[in-house]
């Protein structure tokens, strides 16, 4: 009962201690904070002390810190590394930690920030709740017109999940080392812990394997990670407090290893690297035992390459129709009593099991692994959801009622281009009233994925950022936490601050947008970004037929991202104008009206060309629906032809054109639904006193 009290109590607390500090744009939001009166002015002999010295983290950390304050503030900071505590006199910033952190699931992460107008503290047990500390005390940083400062606060926190992962599939489309590294750094600065890497899938083998080289040479076009840099990677991410959990997908989605070796498929057939994305029936044989020693190697050699507990083994999606076809898998299957592919998966399942507890590492996999057989030492990957036809998490609620530690995704897919509410308001833990306390405890926390069929290089990080950032809040801060339009605002923050770490998803719009237009001026364009939206949840890619892996996202809707940021200001200029039709408000969407129209005439006289001409009929239409409610808003007496104009135009706007969606056209439908109705209840007094 007293745990009850608590909870409530502290429930209460975070609620309250939220409201009070809304202006600070912290993301994940903290446990427990309490703003004080006063600041800490950042000034040039602003020094840093750490207790002891044990921790690399700590040293490229408190580093990475002072640079990147002194590039917010322009302060010509005096030392620009930190010292030890026996070292430095009363340092701005004291910093101790008890011991170095374990990259390993419940790990204790927890901090304790302390900011006075003299001193700045960090307490935690371990560095990585110290590096965690540093970047929250940067997102503090605030300014007047004369001077940066931290407020004065009080902050104990800790997160409310301990695995808060993001998963990037390179096997679809190769990301170089660069962009995994950048995203790794915005993944630490909001505190997220698992780089989940999809390293193989039918379009890609990406792992350098010594043992078996055919894997990457076949597998990969040439674009695959050496074994050095992947333990590049997996030290880039151990220094910022990240875990590295390598996926190889099998037994489907294998035709890059099948193009490699064909001796272990299920059919006798030729593979070659799969070009389109989808579903594909190429399936390893599990009844050959090769297989077992072509994985067997690649997993010993992926034990030392990866020194996380767990190594994914996807799972998903497989059909088994080359099982089905396969005379000798179904003799296999009576002789053995597996009466179903599931059975037959499980069986590959374990064999796999086996192999990985040799090389001292534990399976983890999609939720298809998860049957009556399965060992419950596996974690399983929740993944489906409505789109799929089942319940949100309903794989996670029984894996963690079966004894399985279990993460959850659906609903973080940010490759499907939903608005970031819509995730932001998925809670690991759904529907859990029917769970113990120790089957909650199996709930470790989720994944956001992005899948990277229609993602490059040049388009990734605005496809992950700066929703990802909200995902982790969501893994991160109580559940209380959930004040969407709160989220927005600190949302915008973290945004345009994601760029000092390298994250491209600002400025490579302009890029895409200045390919183009052939280096014209991109103003006009950058205008209709900011109220098209790309098409969502694969309707791009619809079938799988339209994209190849090799096929071009360098057009508009690559320069599109979700939530697109002139469509909340115009709701809510329309949303005004319907509660009041007052001067004030109307003024507020004729300037969005203008604001199309002339834009529409600057991009008429940009030289066109093929990429251009498709996107004149969105521009085009955008502009008149514009000119047409410019006038209603301006002609008291609307004839009926203008209405049926209007309403013409909507329909236009309400397909996509060029993969993208008009973010704001239910809002001009809100809009031309207003005038019907106001035009409706004009009656002349003649025909009122007829009918009366």
């Amino acid at each position: 009962m007293m745990k009850k009290i608590l909870f409530l109590f502290f429930s209460v607390f975070t609620i309250t201690c939220f409201g009070q500090s809304k202006s600070l744009n912290l993301m994940p939001w903290p446990q427990k904070i309490t703003l004080e009166t006063g600041e800490f002015i950042v000034k040039p002999d602003f020094t840093i002390g750490v207790n002891n010295s044990n921790s690399e983290r700590i040293d490229l950390a408190t580093t990475n810190f002072l640079r990147r304050l002194s590039g917010r503030t322009g302060v010509f900071i005096d030392n620009g590394f930190a010292f030890s505590a026996s070292e430095v006199e009363n340092p701005s910033l004291e910093i101790a930690y008890q011991r170095i952190g374990k990259l390993a699931v419940n790990e204790d992460e927890s901090y304790v920030l302390k900011v006075s107008n003299s001193k700045i503290s960090i307490e935690a047990t371990t560095d990585i709740g110290a590096i965690h500390a540093l970047e929250t005390l940067l997102q503090l940083l605030n300014n007047n017109d004369s001077s940066y400062y931290f407020p004065a606060v009080s902050i104990q926190d800790f997160p409310r999940f301990t695995w808060r992962g993001l998963m990037i599939d390179v096997a679809r489309h190769f990301q170089p080392v660069e962009v995994l590294k950048r995203n790794l750094d915005a993944m630490s600065a909001v505190k997220m812990n698992v780089f989940h890497w999809h390293l193989t899938d039918d379009q890609g083998f990406r792992i350098e394997s010594k043992t078996h080289p055919k894997l990457h040479q076949l597998g990969s076009d040439g674009l695959y990670y050496t074994q050095n840099q992947i333990k590049e990677v997996v030290k880039y991410a151990s220094d910022r407090g990240i875990r590295v959990v390598p996926e190889v997908d099998v037994p489907g989605h294998a035709t890059a290893i099948l193009t490699a070796y064909p001796e272990i498929a299920s059919k006798d057939t030729v593979y070659t690297i799969e070009r389109f994305s989808g579903i594909f029936d190429p399936t390893l044989n599990p009844i050959n035992p090769k297989t077992y020693e072509i994985l067997g190697d690649l997993f010993g050699e992926m034990a030392t390459l990866f020194p996380d507990q767990y190594v994914h083994i996807g799972g998903d999606e497989n059909e088994g129709k080359h099982w089905d076809e396969n005379e000798e898998i179904q003799a296999f299957m009576k002789q053995h009593g597996l009466e179903t592919n599931h059975d037959l998966q499980t069986y590959f399942n374990i064999k796999l099991e086996e192999i990985l507890a040799k090389n001292g590492k534990s399976l983890m996999g999609w939720e298809e692994i998860m049957t009556d057989k399965m060992p419950t030492s596996a974690l399983i990957h929740s993944w489906k959801g409505v789109n799929e036809g089942v319940e949100l998490g309903s794989s996670l609620i029984a894996a963690a009622k079966k004894g399985y530690y279990t993460i959850l995704s659906n609903g973080f897919y940010i490759d499907l281009m939903q608005p970031v509410s819509e995730h932001y308001l998925v809670d690991p833990l759904p529907n859990t009233n029917n769970l113990t306390a120790e089957e909650k405890a199996r709930i470790l926390g989720g994944e956001a994925t992005m899948w990277s069929e229609l993602v490059t290089p040049l388009n990734i990080d605005s496809r992950l950022w700066p929703r990802t950032a909200a995902i982790a809040e969501r893994f991160w801060s109580d559940a209380s936490v959930n004040d969407v339009e709160n989220m927005y605002k600190r949302l915008a923050y973290v945004n345009f601050r994601l760029e000092e770490l390298g994250i491209t998803q600002i400025r490579n719009r302009d890029v895409i947008l200045r390919n183009i237009t052939n280096n014209q001026p991109t103003e006009s364009l950058e205008v209709l970004t900011k109220v098209c939206e790309p098409v969502k949840i694969y309707s791009r890619n619809a079938g799988g037929t339209e994209y190849k892996t090799f096929s071009p996202f360098t057009l508009f809707a690559d320069a599109c991202t979700v939530d697109a940021a002139d469509s909340f200001t115009f709701k809510k200029a329309v949303n005004n104008f319907l509660t009041e039709q007052n001067a004030s408000n109307t003024e507020a969407i004729t300037h969005f009206f203008d604001t199309w129209i002339v834009n529409y005439e600057a991009f008429k006289n940009l030289k066109k060309n093929p990429i251009l001409n498709t996107i004149d009929p969105l521009y085009r239409n955008l502009a008149s629906i514009s000119t047409a409610f410019k006038n209603a808003f301006q002609n008291e007496n609307l004839s009926k032809e203008q209405l049926q104009k209007i309403g013409g135009l909507l329909q236009v706007l309400k397909e996509p054109v060029v993969d993208v969606d008009l973010a704001v056209y239910h809002d001009l439908q809100k809009l031309h639904a207003f005038l019907v109705d106001k035009n409706s209840r004009k009656i002349t007094p003649k025909s009122k006193k007829i009918k009366q």
